[in-house]
């Protein structure tokens, strides 16, 4: 089924809506979910709270990429379920890929006046000048929160390639960053 399908089900109140969201984007969602959380009991909580999310959600809103509002509601879920967790349970790969950024996005005490959306506009058009590969990659890296050696496996690269390509993409995000007036 297609996703303005599915969102017509969802206005509709249709609870069918959940279950074609769940055959058609489940699996990802469960992905991203054990990617930020690691646990598979806390991850299908949290994929299931999503989708309770989106019940709510839709309507009044209506996504114009179904995927990514669900995607975004899955990682807000997470990363609150992992903060509840408390820090000494939080994934080390996912400190790492935090870490990986600080050098690249301003912090909010230096320049409180940068609002979050206008860095994500600026990272969209970043990415969207970037060669396929090297977007992907970056996606796989700090979105879906995947490991080098998922990503390697993924696109069947060496895991220094794709070390060596999300050093330089972060190396170029910041040049563009500071081209376009955001200080780091």
């Amino acid at each position: 089924m297609d996703d303005e399908s599915i969102i017509e089900l969802f206005f509709a109140r249709n609870e069918k809506a959940i279950t074609e969201t769940v055959h058609k984007y489940g699996r990802l969602c469960f992905h991203i979910a054990m990617n930020i959380l690691g646990n598979t009991e806390d991850a299908e909580e949290c994929v299931n709270d999503a989708y309770l999310g989106m019940w709510n959600r839709i309507p009044p809103a209506r996504p114009d990429n179904l995927m990514a509002f669900l995607c975004q509601i899955t990682r807000y879920v997470s990363f609150k379920k992992l903060d509840y967790n408390k820090a000494k349970k939080r994934s080390p790969d996912i400190l790492v890929s935090f870490a990986e950024l600080e050098n690249v996005l301003p912090d909010s005490h230096i320049r409180p006046a940068v609002e979050n959306g206008e860095i994500a506009e600026k990272i969209s058009k970043f990415l969207r000048q970037e060669k396929e590969d090297a977007r992907n990659v970056f996606i796989r890296k700090y979105w879906f929160l995947d490991s080098v050696r998922d990503i390697a496996a993924r696109y069947a690269f060496s895991e220094s390639k794709v070390k060596n390509m999300l050093y330089h993409s972060r190396s170029r995000l910041k040049k563009f960053l500071k081209k376009e007036g955001i200080d780091i």
